[in-house]
């Protein structure tokens, strides 16, 4: 990067991993440079390959010590500071609070990361929420349990990308959850020491992906999800489709998603909610005080002109003009073309040796892009969780009817034969 040129204003942003790696050229282009704050010493290897070290002035790694990080931040005077990926939620916290930058603040920094701290202050607030408990011993959870068996969820208290994420419908099978949990390390490289088991949510699942600006959010996407019963899971996600901003269900989900916002106190910048709309109406199942992962926000840019990232950057840039969109007469976005993410499931694991129908799927009339995740010689593992998916399929068209079509073609594509495994 050219230094002999007048400095710029810097925005610093910690762990830029995933889909936070779009940020960076954005800030860019809107006459910012970029400085990248590394939460861990050694970030888990799963955000490694999406960080891109030519988009920032230089890399500043948090050791530990918050005074030598804030002294290190220093000579670079960020006008603006906020996270990338979710293992750098807590540090943006304190590093926006510590230098008096636009932040979320500390407070309720735990509750925006430990997911189960999260469900309890989203109830606290009055927000209606799912009934769960936090179990270090296996008595307290199979006591919570009971003697009728019931389908509940149990997952890490802190990790990400659906890691963990355990489907009980018995006694037995909560014991096994447990003690594969506990002990064991998370996808972030985070020891387990205690689980959170939820009450099973029965009904759809929606991301209602928001950017917020001093306590006023923006919708600025939302998501239907499609879950199967697939390799042992009951709750795999097969895809998920962009909905038109307003209806009934989005107006509810809208309206919950903000309610959720405000009690984990996410003021300023993105947020990324999982909610399962019951027959009781919304609960949430997660939110993250970040973009949105899996590249969905570039899907989304192609379908209606902007997404997720572009709000994120105009509420750090412009807040005037955000504010300004915000209040607009055409605030809510249009869809311009209708979108679906299809995630590919493997059905089994080995040596990739070739996808021999990819062509069939890129011959689809509204393919739009794929996301090779496990390239042919590399290692394919049995589809379980986020972190194990081979491709995700992006599909775009004018017509919606075009999209279903495709969407249900390429679910018809993936599984046997789809896969050439050594």
């Amino acid at each position: 990067m050219n230094t002999s040129r007048e400095p710029r204003p810097v925005v610093a942003i910690v762990d830029a991993f995933s889909t936070a790696s779009h940020l960076a050229p954005l800030f860019h282009a809107q006459g910012y440079d970029c400085l990248h704050v590394q939460s861990l010493e050694q970030p888990p290897a799963v955000f490694g390959a999406s960080f891109r070290a030519q988009d920032f002035l230089g890399t500043v790694v948090h050791r530990g010590d918050l005074a030598e990080t804030l002294a290190a931040i220093a000579p670079y005077g960020p006008v603006a500071l906020l996270a990338g990926a979710e293992i750098g939620v807590e540090l943006a916290d304190v590093l926006s609070e510590s230098l008096h930058l636009r932040t979320n603040g500390t407070a309720l920094s735990t509750a925006r990361r430990d997911k189960f701290r999260m469900v309890e202050t989203v109830k606290a607030a009055g927000v209606p929420a799912a009934d769960q408990i936090l179990a270090t011993d296996l008595d307290t959870l199979l006591a919570w349990y009971g003697d009728t068996d019931r389908t509940v969820v149990l997952k890490p208290v802190r990790s990400a990308l659906n890691d963990g994420v355990f489907f009980c419908g018995t006694a037995e099978e909560v014991r096994t959850a447990f003690e594969s949990l506990v002990g064991a390390d998370s996808a972030l490289g985070l020891r387990n020491d205690a689980v959170v088991a939820q009450e099973y949510l029965v009904g759809a699942e929606y991301y209602v992906n928001t950017v917020s600006l001093d306590g006023k959010h923006y919708v600025c996407d939302l998501w239907k999800t499609q879950h199967l019963g697939v390799n042992g899971v009951r709750d795999l996600l097969g895809g998920s489709a962009l909905m038109v901003r307003r209806g009934p269900e989005q107006d509810l989900l809208a309206a919950y998603a903000f309610s959720v916002l405000d009690a984990l106190g996410i003021k300023n910048g993105p947020a990324h909610t999982e909610l399962k709309l019951t027959p009781e109406g919304p609960r949430l199942v997660e939110t993250g005080a970040r973009v949105c992962g899996a590249m969905l926000p570039l899907l989304t840019r192609a379908a209606i002109g902007e997404s997720q990232l572009e709000w994120t950057v105009l509420a750090y840039t412009d807040p005037a003009a955000f504010e300004a969109r915000l209040n607009g007469d055409h605030a809510d976005y249009e869809v311009v073309r209708h979108a679906v993410c299809v995630n590919m499931i493997a059905p089994e694991g080995g040596k990739l040796v070739d996808y021999p129908k990819l062509s069939d799927l890129r011959a689809l009339e509204s393919f739009h892009d794929v996301l090779v995740k496990v390239r042919p010689g590399e290692e394919l593992a049995r589809t379980v969780n986020d972190l194990t998916y081979p491709l995700l399929v992006h599909l775009l068209h004018e017509v919606e009817g075009v999209v279903t079509h495709d969407y249900m073609t390429a679910r018809y594509l993936d599984g046997e034969g789809f896969y050439d495994v050594a």
